[in-house]
């Protein structure tokens, strides 16, 4: 069974820390993957902020680091992730996979950051020169994640 770590930080996240922790740690996992997703500097955007469903957030960050590990075989699953208000270039999400190979960690990896954007409970409000408003997910994000759910039902049938 891999080694699953979900956290939800309400204080400022450091990739290459974690990227470092990360690194060397499992020798029998010749592919370490990760993925940093950041406040992108947008027309008008000062902040963006993210609030989160205590408990169940986490049980769904779980379950996809779970399902990942399993179809994956991989060693190793993080997932961290900023709530909270957050400025430009600031980091929001950290995603990893350690496995045997390179495949196994880019795909688990590309999986947990996909399904997240669309099944793990997070509202974001972005605050802009006019005000604040609440956003939902985009188109991109569902398609994302049903390419990983047809992918995994082509494999299962």
């Amino acid at each position: 069974m891999a080694d699953i770590t979900i956290e939800i930080l309400h204080e400022s996240l450091d990739p290459a820390a974690e990227t470092g922790a990360l690194a060397g740690r499992d020798a029998s996992a010749g592919g370490l993957a990760t993925f940093v997703g950041q406040v992108r500097d947008e027309p008008g955007l000062k902040a963006l902020e993210l609030e989160y469903y205590p408990g169940v957030t986490k049980q769904a960050l779980q379950r996809i680091a779970q399902t990942a590990a399993r179809r994956w075989m991989i060693a190793r699953a993080v997932i961290k992730h900023r709530v909270g208000r957050m400025t430009l270039g600031e980091p929001i999400v950290f995603v990893a996979a350690a496995a045997a190979h390179r495949r196994e960690a880019l795909d688990a990896v590309g999986y947990m950051i996909d399904m997240l954007k669309t099944e793990a409970p997070f509202w974001k409000r972005v605050h802009t020169d006019t005000g604040a408003h609440w956003v939902e997910a985009v188109d991109a994000d569902r398609d994302a994640a049903d390419f990983w759910m047809e992918e995994i039902a082509s494999e299962d049938a």
